[in-house]
């Protein structure tokens, strides 16, 4: 077995015991998906995470890929393309994508709840495996010919990559200049350069299609201007997938990073050498919109990643804990004869693994209640309702689970090696690797500061606020039916007020907003809250959740198994832990939005 430590148990307690998806697991679109079936998918997949894809987790780190740039290479280790391709082999990837493609329509809350346990284990596996996803999405989008490559792209299991990011650009996608020539047999020339692109270059598939943002000529400015093509390493027959020529986009350099280092982050530059060939997805210029449909998805992951890790960190810290021996009972500290206990003995460590636990499994509720949005939206689709309310919730929980999720694994996992001691510092334990590797998740897809301005910009104001109405509705009314009785009634106390004092954050930036007609100066007041608004969302949307769970386990507690009642009891404290000790920082966090000042920016550079 190797460094990872699945958590089923909860994911299976979310899934089936407060999201309800054994009632609809079997039902309208998921028809072929039943609850049982899901139960043994993620058995299965527990059992491979923690055992082959997990095994070369520690050995592709310190043994990374290395750029060739005689060949334009950066080969994977041996060890990495085993445990990838044991992933592969099992097939479990195909679940989600189109049936017309060699796809299981499957709920999302699974796709979500199986991508837990592979990005727990070794999450550049995941990436690298992103090839059949994105042929879904051109399937979706392209044409009919295009919808043949799809089909093509699943079965040869080529690779794939998202192509946004430009060295001069970073962020500002709108501001790209990579370019998009016209040719006379409908194809297009790519030309440019591109930065921090996962998977560019390896040597696990036989072709690899990338997904690129360019700007055709005549294009006006902006994201406006962009469209979508696919550009693939090697040309190829559209009817039967032989390969052709080499193109035109090769990778010009592998970056040296601090974490995550099986996963190749490429420079692809197009057109340098010869044509680099692409072709327009779709028959319009809809760039932008089609690439969101990809980094949303990669948002998701992004954010379900950085959960994984902070779970199995926390499970690997849980375990040393009750293994490691070390001081008396701080009750017995007067008596110098007194036994040596293990260290969930001693006050402060119980207090970080309840912190850990409760931001952990908070954070999985957060990310299976967003997945069951997305259900929701499939469900709904399937019989051509209007899914535009749920689409609205499902946009607004998008930044929380990556912006929120990310900044607080990264935090929580400080949390777990602190729990090893000087130990924690060594490759000895997988921890000092987890944080290396989890520092990418707020920075990826957005860093947490765009994550906070799309949230308010977008996901708020744009809305018009009803998103975030309807989920303030929503704890609402779990506050007013009191679940959970009187063992909960102080945490609900607590959720009511944070709850409150939230809406005060928005109310006071909505406030600002409207006075830039007077004084545009006030747009950096709703700056300086974009981050905190986010970050406070989190608490409340995970004090929420935790809460959720733990009334249905004091529901199931009388009736529990003697394995099943130390579980319950857990979920319990956690909700009244993270009420208690985390909550009320919400006032502290309105008290600060309300009083913001145009100081820091009144202040000349120099001072910095």
């Amino acid at each position: 077995m190797g460094h990872y430590k699945s958590n089923l148990r909860d994911i299976e307690f979310n899934l089936f015991e407060v999201l309800g998806r054994d009632q609809l697991y079997g039902t309208g679109p998921f028809a072929d998906m039943d609850a049982d079936t899901a139960r043994d998918i993620l058995a299965e997949l527990a059992r491979l995470a923690e055992n082959e894809l997990a095994e070369s987790f520690a050995d592709a780190d310190r043994n990374p890929p290395v750029f060739d740039p005689d060949t334009n290479t950066a080969p994977v280790p041996d060890t990495f393309k085993k445990s990838y391709q044991a992933f592969m082999d099992a097939e479990y990837w195909r679940l989600g994508l189109p049936e017309e493609i060699g796809g299981t329509t499957a709920p999302r809350s699974l796709i979500w709840s199986y991508a837990e346990l592979v990005l727990g284990s070794n999450p550049a596996i995941w990436m690298y495996s992103s090839g059949p996803a994105f042929a879904g999405i051109l399937y979706e989008e392209g044409t009919e010919q295009q919808k043949k490559i799809a089909a093509l792209a699943v079965e040869k299991q080529w690779g794939s990559t998202m192509v946004l990011t430009e060295p001069d650009a970073g962020s500002d996608v709108g501001a790209g200049r990579t370019k998009a020539i016209p040719q006379d047999d409908g194809s297009w020339h790519i030309e440019g350069v591109k930065r921090f692109i996962t998977s560019g270059e390896h040597d696990m598939a036989e072709n690899i299609i990338h997904y690129v943002l360019a700007r055709p000529e005549g294009a006006g400015p902006g994201t406006k201007g962009l469209s979508l093509f696919m550009v693939p390493k090697f040309d190829f027959d559209p009817e039967t997938g032989e390969l052709g020529e080499r193109n035109g986009v090769y990778a010009t350099n592998v970056e040296h990073k601090m974490g995550l280092k099986a996963s190749n982050t490429c420079e692809m530059t197009f057109g340098d050498r010869h044509p680099a060939r692409g072709w327009l997805i779709g028959e319009k210029h809809d760039g932008i919109r089609q690439m969101f449909r990809i980094i949303e998805f990669a948002r998701m992951m992004v954010g379900t990643k950085a959960i994984a890790t902070l779970s199995t960190g926390y499970l690997n810290a849980l375990e040393y804990a009750k293994e490691r021996v070390q001081g008396p009972d701080l009750a017995q500290f007067t008596d110098k004869a007194a036994p040596k206990v293990t260290i969930t003995h001693h006050p402060d460590v119980r207090r970080s693994l309840m912190t850990q636990k409760a931001y952990a499994e908070g954070m999985r509720a957060l990310v299976l209640y967003t997945a069951s949005v997305q259900d929701a939206i499939q469900a709904a689709e399937a019989t051509g309702e209007d899914a535009r309310r749920l689409h609205g919730l499902n946009d607004l929980l998008l930044p929380i689970v990556k912006g929120y999720g990310s900044e607080k694994s990264y935090e929580q996992l400080a949390q777990s090696l602190q729990t090893f001691g000087g130990s924690g510092y060594l490759q000895e334990y997988p921890v000092e690797q987890y944080i290396r590797d989890a520092k990418i998740d707020t920075l990826y897809e957005g860093t947490t500061a765009i994550q906070g301005q799309d949230y308010f910009f977008r996901k708020i104001v744009r809305d018009q606020g009803q998103a975030l109405t309807a989920l303030s509705e929503e704890i609402k009314k779990f506050l007013a039916d009191a679940a959970g009785g009187e063992e909960l009634a102080d945490a609900r106390d607590q959720l009511a007020k944070a709850a409150a004092d939230l809406e005060g954050i928005v109310g006071t930036m909505l406030t600002d907003l409207a006075a830039t007609e007077q004084d545009v100066r006030n747009i950096y007041k709703v700056g300086l809250n974009t981050t905190r608004l986010l970050l406070a969302s989190g608490d409340v949307v995970v004090a929420y959740l935790l809460l959720r769970g733990a009334g249905v386990a004091l529901d199931k507690l009388p009736s529990a198994s003697a394995k099943d009642v130390p579980f319950y009891q857990g979920k319990v404290a956690a909700a009244k832990f993270f009420a208690a000790n985390v909550l009320p920082a919400v006032a502290v966090q309105r008290a600060m939005a309300d009083t913001v000042t145009l100081d820091v920016m009144d202040l000349p550079e120099e001072a910095f």
